[in-house]
């Protein structure tokens, strides 16, 4: 069986853990950050799980992460 080719910009955006769950980061956090609030920018540092809805596909393009 041939190997699978990792999705290069799927590869930069998301992390597994070790139970599984696609980590990935916040949008709305490279530009135009004179309008958001300090609390908000702090909160979009945070690191999310990505929605059960689209583990699946995520993981489809990186089968050796």
């Amino acid at each position: 069986m041939p190997k699978i080719k990792t999705h290069t910009g799927a590869k930069k955006r998301f992390k597994l853990t070790k139970n599984g769950k696609v980590k990935r980061a916040h949008a709305y956090k490279s530009h135009i950050l004179n309008k958001k609030s300090t609390k908000r920018k702090r909160n979009l540092r945070k690191v999310s799980v990505a929605d059960v809805t689209n583990v699946a596909a995520v993981k489809k393009m990186i089968p050796y992460k």
